[in-house]
């Protein structure tokens, strides 16, 4: 057996994965970094695995070969690659039925619904990590907003403001995916600042636990039409089970989505599946300037073409996130030219 590592494949041997991975009925995901093969004594690729940063994916093997430690082969030269990448926690996500493969490869489940199972590579380490989630000393109405604000707006500033009316106290969980215009540290400051008046609100980052669509990888639902239902159902498993219930929190708050027919879907099945789970969910309405609803993408068109000093930006963003903006304006116009290049 001969071990092949491409960073990524191209060309040839990428086409001899791709239908590979098609006949074990999954894809090959566009978005991998590195990816080993094992091969038999005649080239054809018998096993594979691939990364995208802490993400191990595409992983497969052939059903003529199984039961002779391939999986345990390309993922540790996989794990290894990562190691090396400097990144220690890692994290897979798969078909339920290879829970015990994964389970003998040294990683333990996160959440499980009925199409995905995600795993990671620490014991424990979802609990350990909302264990240090600063809570309130005293019992009372716990509620939350989950949000990327990419920038923080009026908007968001508005919702969570009528969050924390409503509770005694308010998590707020800022993405921590590094997917967006603006770096996460941002986005987190950003967010500090506009509710640093609200002296019942807490601010965290999700980690990696609670999940953007940039960060899901699908390669092995057969069934693309459900995609999207598939991510919003783990993404909501993993707040029920794994955030709310441990943090008591018992009210989840969103901003109606008038613009977003993705994030319109994702709060209606929100509206369905988190009551089941002790969650009540409240859809506040959109905050709106110039009678358009206030909008993160508004924010980001006027930063491309008129910069930090666009005068529209008074009606659309806080204080504070202009002021942030004006500090980091260096980093967030490199990343709009490069975002431009793209």
């Amino acid at each position: 057996m001969d071990m092949m590592q491409g960073r990524p494949f191209t060309g040839r041997t990428l086409e001899r994965l791709k239908r590979f991975l098609a006949s074990l009925g999954l894809l090959y995901d566009d978005g991998v970094e590195m990816s080993v093969c094992a091969c038999d004594d005649d080239g054809e690729i018998i096993a594979t695995a691939s990364r995208q940063g802490p993400v191990l994916k595409c992983v497969g093997v052939s059903p003529d070969h199984q039961g002779e430690g391939l999986a345990a082969s390309v993922v540790s030269e996989t794990v290894t690659d990562a190691i090396s990448a400097g990144l220690s926690h890692l994290f897979v996500f798969t078909k339920p039925s290879n829970r015990q493969i994964f389970d003998d490869l040294g990683f333990f489940p996160i959440v499980e619904t009925a199409d995905v199972l995600f795993m990671e590579n620490r014991r424990d380490g979802v609990k350990r990590f909302v264990e240090a989630i600063e809570r309130p000393s005293s019992a009372g109405t716990v509620g939350a907003v989950v949000a990327n604000c990419n920038p923080f707006t009026k908007g968001h500033r508005y919702l969570m403001e009528t969050a924390a009316s409503q509770c005694d106290f308010l998590h707020v969980f800022v993405l921590s995916a590094e997917k967006s215009l603006f770096p996460a540290s941002l986005r987190f400051e950003m967010v500090k600042r506009g509710t640093s008046h609200l002296k019942n609100v807490a601010v965290h980052p999700t980690g990696d636990y609670l999940i953007s669509a940039a960060t899901f990888p699908d390669y092995f639902l057969k069934d693309r039409a459900r995609v999207d239902d598939v991510k919003c159902e783990l993404d909501l498993a993993i707040f029920a089970r794994c955030f709310a219930r441990p943090l008591g929190i018992t009210r989840r708050f969103v901003g109606t989505e008038p613009l977003s027919p993705v994030t319109a879907l994702y709060n209606e099945t929100m509206k369905k599946l988190l009551p089941s789970l002790g969650v009540e969910v409240t859809e506040v309405p959109r905050v709106e300037a110039g009678g358009a609803p206030v909008s993160a993408t508004r924010v980001r068109e006027l930063l491309a073409k008129e910069g930090p000093d666009a005068i529209e930006l008074a009606d659309l963003l806080p204080d504070t996130t202009i002021e942030a903006i004006r500090e980091n304006w260096a980093e967030i116009s490199a990343r709009l030219e490069a975002s431009r290049a793209v």
